[in-house]
């Protein structure tokens, strides 16, 4: 399929991510194919072939059709099994792997990502990815590049952890006054994932997205006994009035002063 897909017009290289790429799949877990393009990509092409594989007409989308971070594809279901088309453009790539040699990031809102997708994920991808097809080694070129992780974007993200996680949970203070649990809850869901940003890049890894990304950051070097535990305690709140709230922030400073402590030099 991969082979076939660099067929298309546009098409640069296609690797596969995700849990298959790492190797942290399951049986029924899906295929996620990334088709790295420049402008302009032939989506009838891709319709077509997509109709070809599964034997049945299947939406396919423009670029941009899926949001502006995870951009579109196809959803497809070939043989029994899962397999996901996912645009990424390589140009935009390329940049932002110029912003993390620089030090700079940003976070984008995306629908299904409720912590916002950081741009240097799609760096991560590469770095990460198990490239399938590649007839001009593009891929390949950047992958190598991509493995070192850049040390001015390592300290950018602690950096970034270090100060608006404190900042972050001091504001909850005001929402665990009203009882307003949702408003702490969403503090604290950011805040968790500030630190787990703040570990990984401490530990050179990258972060892909929001899923199994708590569980990850706790076994790593610089995470506090029982990271990955205690972060989710804190979202099991048992009420939701000012005094439980407070109680819940109590637990997240802790926490956060542990893990930040760790991530001073």
């Amino acid at each position: 399929m991969a082979d076939r897909l660099t067929d298309v017009g546009g098409v640069v290289g296609v690797c596969l991510g995700g849990s298959r790429a790492r190797g942290t799949h399951h049986p029924d877990s899906d295929f996620d194919l990334g088709l790295y393009y420049r402008p302009s990509l032939d989506t009838g092409a891709l319709r077509l072939l997509a109709s070809e594989l599964t034997g049945v007409q299947v939406e396919v989308t423009e670029p941009g059709g899926w949001g502006p971070w995870v951009d579109g594809g196809a959803w497809l279901t070939v043989d029994g099994c899962r397999v996901d088309w996912i645009y990424r453009d390589l140009n935009r790539v390329h940049r932002i792997w110029e912003e993390c040699r620089a030090g700079r990031f940003e976070v984008g809102v995306q629908a299904g990502h409720p912590l916002g997708v950081y741009s240097h994920a799609y760096v991560g991808e590469v770095a990460v990815g198990r490239i399938l097809a590649d007839p001009g080694s593009e891929l390949q070129a950047l992958q190598e590049e991509t493995r070192r992780y850049p040390e001015p974007l390592r300290e950018a993200l602690i950096a970034n952890a270090q100060w608006e996680v404190p900042f972050i949970l001091a504001g909850a203070r005001k929402g665990a006054a009203r009882g307003d649990a949702f408003y702490v809850a969403g503090c604290l869901f950011r805040a968790v994932g500030l630190l787990v940003h703040g570990l990984h890049a401490h530990a050179g890894c990258w972060v892909l997205n929001e899923k199994g990304a708590v569980q990850a950051a706790g076994e790593l070097p610089a995470a506090p006994a029982d990271f990955a535990v205690r972060a989710h305690e804190l979202f099991a709140m048992r009420g939701t009035t000012p005094d439980v709230l407070s109680t819940v922030l109590d637990a997240a400073d802790g926490l956060a002063a542990e893990v930040c402590r760790q991530l001073t030099p």
